[in-house]
């Protein structure tokens, strides 16, 4: 694919080499103001950093909305961060105090495009949920899509309508097979401490056993993590599990002979990921980040889609289906 130079570019600090071909002519960066809903979920994020990318690339200043753990994830990248303020007045407030006048919208809902229409920003997102009226432009949904092509889709209608002629030079191809998620030296730094402490040094698996929410009434856990860690202990390797805010109880019970690093944050957690040797985790958001900063990662599968949301990357690969969790073996065969 072709992707646009500026993704080697950026201003301040030097950005992160992108290992992709580019052809494009030498541009203005960030010269478009953008404002971006971010997607409510971490791997959501995660799958929709190719999106950003290209639009940083192709000449645009994103000034990015999303939950509270949205802006330490994504510190090592050229953008603008804010915890997205509580309720829809607030939220096109804060959106308008952006001085943007365009927007793209990576959520779902309704309330997220009227807030953008009460800002007075004209927004490129998907017309579903009785959203059509309230954006500039929407993009169908495609379904049996992975959700990086997905967001990759809305980043390419932005490009073509918002752009200006001169940055218009191009048009995107398929979304790159690396999705691009940079940890900073304090992310470095605190997993570097985490595993000082918990006496951990390379190798080290790291097990991400937990996952939130249900998918028609179907939690998203494989059942056998604990038998992983066993086997992987057994077999002389160490475990390590990274429990998020207010699981420590139930990470220790799922993988009992993992080294536990707990209170860490999602840039923390990444630069841990990226030191392992591999990772393992449900359909959930670590998998994503895992594959985002180019860990080697096993994702399993068992009632969701991995057409839509296996992990993406060279190095990672799903195991499972959404019709049923694999065997022990499928996993370890994975490993």
């Amino acid at each position: 694919m072709e992707v646009p130079s500026a993704l080697l570019v950026r201003h301040g600090p030097a950005w992160p080499h992108v290992p992709h071909p580019v052809h494009r002519h030498d541009v203005a960066m960030t010269t478009i103001p953008l404002v971006v809903r971010l997607p409510n979920w971490v791997g959501d994020v995660c799958m929709a950093l190719p999106a950003l990318a290209a639009l940083h690339a192709a000449g645009f200043a994103i000034h990015a909305f999303g939950r509270g753990w949205a802006a330490d994830l994504l510190a090592g990248l050229p953008y603008q961060v804010e915890r997205v303020p509580s309720g829809v007045w607030s939220q096109a407030s804060a959106m308008r105090a952006t001085g943007a006048a365009h927007g793209l919208l990576l959520t779902n809902s309704l309330s997220s495009a009227v807030a953008m229409r009460l800002a007075g920003v004209d927004a490129v997102g998907h017309g579903g949920e009785g959203r059509a009226l309230l954006l500039a432009q929407t993009v169908e949904r495609l379904d049996g899509v992975h959700e990086v092509e997905t967001f990759w889709r809305l980043a390419a209608a932005t490009i073509d309508r918002d752009a200006s002629w001169e940055l218009r030079d191009h048009r995107l191809g398929g979304p790159p097979a690396a999705l691009g998620l940079f940890t900073t030296a304090t992310h470095r730094a605190q997993a570097r401490s985490a595993l000082d402490a918990a006496g951990v040094r390379a190798p080290f698996t790291v097990v991400a056993p937990l996952a939130v929410g249900t998918i028609a009434g179907r939690a998203k856990v494989w059942p056998h993590h604990a038998a992983l860690v066993a086997r992987l202990v057994a077999d002389g390797r160490v475990v390590v599990a990274c429990p998020g805010p207010g699981e420590d109880a139930a990470t220790a019970a799922a993988v009992p002979g993992a080294r536990l690093l707990p209170g860490l944050g999602l840039g923390a957690y990444a630069a841990v990921m990226a030191q392992a040797e591999v990772v393992v985790a449900n359909d959930t958001g670590p998998m994503h980040v895992a594959a985002a900063v180019g860990a080697p990662v096993v994702g399993v599968f068992g009632v969701s889609d991995p057409r839509r949301t296996r992990p993406w990357g060279a190095r990672a690969r799903a195991v499972g289906s959404a019709s049923g969790w694999p065997y022990m073996e499928a996993v370890w065969s994975a490993l």
